[in-house]
């Protein structure tokens, strides 16, 4: 992360996504918005950048007030801002001048002139300029002139933000530091420089380093006893804090705030501690003598060395999200689908819970769709993306609107059968590793029939070949209840997919770079190399009328699905089984089209040498993503395997389909050909 402090010096910024707020705490909530920026400039080949002001604007449009305490400093707020993955903090320098500005020169002189923002992202509160006269909806309308567009942080987030702020403060406030810590999702740190005192801690026994703050509004705890750790030049060590006016020494009454460090003897006048609290341990205290003073520290010493061996046998997590009800949206992306909408979005409102709101996002329709639906469904949240991203980028331009547990995402041609959404939602929050799942998808054309885009639940094969429980290439099984059990899959179908939030954030969302078709795919592999679950909810039950988007038999649907599963291929799969599943997916690609010239379809055989053509040159890239993916996974991976076994068959599904004749799924279930071996971490 890169520190800009001057206006006039920072850089010009590429495709920048830009947050505003003084980011007090940098707590969970906090960094919810900031991963959700890092994201979004990811998806747009961007930069991330958070902006912040210093002093706190309060200090200098009420200078008189003396009630404001800072859970963080800037420099602390820097140091932890770092921590989150955003490319570039601006600090802001806050004057009288700067908070005079009317909303028409914030928006022009400081936030177009300064960072070209291609989207801001801000709370629906957010008020700006002097008086604070500007709001979103002004900030909005700006944007259709200077080439920028709003992602609103709903008021739901934004409340949680601000109970979380006063939650923390009232932690602390109570002296229960493992509640704020949790909170903030780090430990609550006070920095100050250390500074001589008048040693009377050596002649106890217990050396303190005495520190001297840089800001007069830090948020100081209660007085009394903390366990602590302290780090000193990136060294961190166990401690005790002392925080009080010692009524025992009679030295005055002055607050002094002084830490006694485990196992350390160095000389540090001068230098920066940062300590780090823990757990309070008691309340100040007078006594009648040093000595029963000294015999009070022995004490604490070892209550301290207490806590940190409880924690160590406990593992106890810090960064816990505090608890909120589930929350879901569906979110149905249309593309020139005004026929679809008249036709299905009726019956998708009518099944849908009253909790769960519908969503649609226009990927730049010019049918009509957008005056369809703000005529007709008004109460609809609607998303204009301004321009077709296709399915993989639509969607995760749409997803950094919303902040929900759950997004379940829906294509406009489905027609949803009676209480379809309420299994799949109690599947995700009953299993917090199950990272996504799909209903049951049958043909609405011939409802006897499973549908192509899903079926019972995808697998893939040896190869990197996709098909389905109910569908292998293009034969559709008969549904004779011979699939109704929930169970793991290797991806779910993005038809109908709900998928977890906070999952599908943090793992990258869908891969732009497909536009359509497979993308679900490479999601589930990377969440299941994390070792997450995906299942099939076969009580949920939807009706999807198929090639609504893209007819199946569409050359350029043929082009995507070749080129789109190579990419998976490169970036998903185990080295040592690339080497040679390359060489042989361009044999069998070969063999496929041979297929479609016995059939005469020439333009489905140029399709596969374009993919070929476009996949070869974009290998470095490939590869490239390959290694950002990877640490990705790590950050979210729960368990040290990942959990690939499960939903990957072990053969070749072209060698038993056209070789075997093996058309149905329950064909290929002997136990040696369903029971695949463990694969190793790609």
């Amino acid at each position: 992360m890169k520190v800009h402090r001057d206006l006039n010096h920072i850089p010009a910024f590429k495709n920048a996504v830009i947050t505003i707020g003084s980011f007090d705490g940098v707590h969970l909530g906090h960094k919810r918005i900031l991963r959700k920026i890092t994201q979004l400039a990811a998806d747009i080949g961007g930069e991330s950048v958070a902006i912040t002001f210093d002093p706190h604007p309060r200090l200098v449009v009420y200078p008189q007030a003396n009630d404001l305490q800072l859970i963080t400093t800037t420099e602390e707020k820097i140091r932890l801002m770092a921590d989150t993955g955003i490319d570039h903090l601006v600090v802001v320098p806050f004057t009288i001048e700067f908070s005079q500005l009317n909303p028409d020169e914030y928006i022009e002189k400081f936030i177009v002139r300064h960072f070209k923002p291609a989207y801001i992202v801000i709370g629906y509160d957010h008020r700006f300029g002097s008086n604070r006269q500007g709001d979103i909806n002004y900030l909005k309308w700006h944007g259709k002139a200077s080439g920028y567009d709003v992602i609103e942080i709903s008021r739901q987030e934004v409340d949680d933000i601000g109970i979380s702020s006063t939650r923390i403060r009232l932690a602390l406030a109570a002296c229960d530091i493992p509640k704020a810590n949790k909170l903030l999702g780090h430990h609550y740190s006070i920095t100050g420089r250390v500074v001589p005192g008048d040693r009377i801690g050596n002649q106890l026994g217990f050396p303190t380093a005495n520190l001297q703050l840089d800001s007069p509004h830090k948020l100081i705890p209660p007085d009394g006893i903390y366990a602590c750790l302290v780090c000193h030049d990136h060294q961190h060590y166990r401690g005790m804090l002392y925080i009080g006016k010692r009524p025992s020494i009679r030295d005055g009454g002055n607050k002094v705030i002084e830490v006694n460090i485990f196992d350390f003897n160095q000389q540090i006048y001068g230098d920066l501690l940062r300590v780090e609290l823990i757990e309070h341990l008691r309340k100040d205290m007078t006594f009648p003598s040093l000595e029963a003073l000294k015999i009070q520290l022995n004490k604490d010493r070892e209550t301290t060395r207490e806590v940190f061996e409880y924690r160590s046998r406990q593992a106890e997590e810090v960064a816990v999200l505090p608890e909120k009800p589930f929350s879901a949206s569906v979110v149905l992306l249309n593309f020139n689908g005004l026929k679809h909408l008249r036709e299905f979005l009726p019956r998708v409102l009518e099944t849908l819970p009253p909790e769960v709101p519908l969503v649609v996002a226009d990927n730049g329709s010019t049918d009509k769709s957008v005056a369809f639906l703000q005529q007709h469904y008004p109460d609809i949240r609607l998303i204009e993306l301004g321009h077709n991203y296709g399915f993989a980028k639509g969607y995760n331009l749409a997803l950094h609107h919303l902040d929900d547990d759950c997004y379940v995402l829906l294509n406009s041609d489905i027609e949803p059968s009676e209480n379809w959404l309420s299994p799949l939602l109690e599947a995700m929050q009953d299993n917090p590793r199950l990272a996504a799942c799909q209903p049951k998808i049958k043909s609405l054309k011939n409802p006897a029939l499973f549908e192509y885009a899903g079926a019972a639940g995808g697998w893939i094969d040896v190869l990197g070949y996709p098909f389905c429980r109910g569908r292998i290439f293009d034969h559709c099984e008969a549904d004779e209840g011979q699939y109704e059990d929930t169970t793991e899959i290797f991806w779910a179908s993005g038809a109908a997919m709900c998928v977890r939030g906070s999952l599908f954030q943090e793992v990258g969302g869908f891969d732009p770079d497909y536009f359509a078709h497979s993308e679900e795919i490479d999601l589930c592999w990377r969440l299941k190399r994390a070792g997450y679950r995906i299942e099939v909810v076969p009580n949920s039950v939807v009706y999807h009328l198929g090639g609504g988007t893209l007819n199946y038999q569409s050359p350029f649907k043929t082009y995507l699905n070749f080129r789109n599963s190579l990419y998976s291929l490169v970036k998903n799969e185990a080295f040592f089984r690339l080497i040679w599943i390359l060489p042989l997916r361009l044999v069998l690609d070969g063999v496929a089209g041979l297929l479609f010239l016995s059939q005469g379809k020439w333009p489905h055989i140029k399709a596969i040498i374009d993919a070929h053509w476009t996949f070869f040159p974009r290998l470095p890239k490939l590869w490239q993503q390959r290694q950002v993916l990877r640490a990705k996974i790590r950050q979210i991976r729960q368990n040290e395997a990942p959990n690939l076994s499960t939903g990957r068959y072990s053969r070749s599904i072209v060698w038993d389909y056209y070789v075997r004749g093996r058309k149905q799924f329950s064909q290929l279930t002997t136990k040696k050909a369903q029971q695949t071996q463990a694969y190793e971490k790609a």
